[in-house]
């Protein structure tokens, strides 16, 4: 059924409008008694539970960021069965994200390239969702991942993640740090251990008893990978998600000419 969908009519459309089409059609399965229908479909089964980072999520399958950029989906998404759902990247600074269109197929390799370069509503606008959601989905396992606002240099990133993870950390049941975008200028460079232990000390303290974990590129050498593992262990890190979308462009099935159309960005592969 789902191949039909995607070949007759999701294939034909914008994929960033095929996006918040979907995001629709969750948003609405998240109301009963929508709601109701979708968990007696689709809940997981007690054996599928998972117990980490001094949490139980309901199903090892969860929604990573990216994809709820505002928690909007939350509801929806909750009542379809994912273990948890991580809303995000959310920046400080609310921000439209790079220019359109930031979003490309690559059919063949059921893939995509994207740019869209955190895309969001800001901080305060996700912790006003999130503080609703924790009365009307108490449920959930909710994480919350920041970056860095576009808008911010460098060197005051430590000041702007601080900022995110204030208003986030107490109504989320885990935050995640995301240093390994390549869609905003200089913020894999945050993945040097020399910058990157001061910044997540002061998230860390801002997070309070709230898990913190980072979130790395697969693009590192094994040396800075071993060397942002040790970090992680030092500082006390609940853990670390490895890995975020690649640079890389080996091995595509997708003829070359379509993927140079597309330009610069992060590719994803389904699998």
């Amino acid at each position: 059924m789902y191949s039909l969908l995607f070949r007759h009519v999701l294939s034909r459309l914008d994929p960033e409008f095929a996006h918040h089409a979907a995001m629709a059609v969750i948003r609405v399965l998240g109301v009963p008694p929508f709601s109701w229908l979708a968990r007696t479909i689709s809940s997981p089964g007690p054996e599928q539970q998972v117990h980490a980072l001094g949490l139980t999520f309901p199903s090892p399958f969860g929604v990573a960021a990216g994809f709820d950029k505002n928690a909007v989906g939350v509801r929806g998404l909750d009542a379809l069965g994912f273990g948890h759902v991580e809303i995000g990247t959310v920046t400080a600074i609310p921000q439209e994200g790079n220019p359109k269109p930031r979003l490309f197929r690559l059919v063949p390799d059921r893939a995509v390239i994207n740019r869209m370069g955190f895309n969001n509503a800001g901080a305060d606008a996700a912790a006003r969702r999130l503080r609703s959601l924790r009365r009307r989905a108490p449920r959930a396992v909710i994480g919350a991942n920041i970056g860095k606002s576009r808008v911010v240099a460098v060197e005051d990133a430590v000041g702007d993640y601080v900022a995110s993870a204030t208003a986030l950390a107490p109504l989320a049941d885990y935050l995640a740090v995301n240093v390994s975008s390549p869609n905003t200028p200089g913020l894999r460079g945050l993945q040097a251990v020399e910058t990157l232990a001061p910044l997540l000390r002061a998230v860390k303290d801002a997070a309070g008893a709230t898990p913190l974990l980072v979130k790395i590129a697969p693009d590192l050498s094994d040396e800075e990978i071993t060397a942002i593992a040790q970090l992680a262990v030092d500082e006390g890190l609940a853990g670390i998600i490895a890995h975020n979308t690649t640079i890389a462009r080996d091995g595509l099935r997708t003829d070359a000419a379509v993927v140079e159309a597309a330009g610069a960005g992060a590719s994803r592969e389904r699998r």
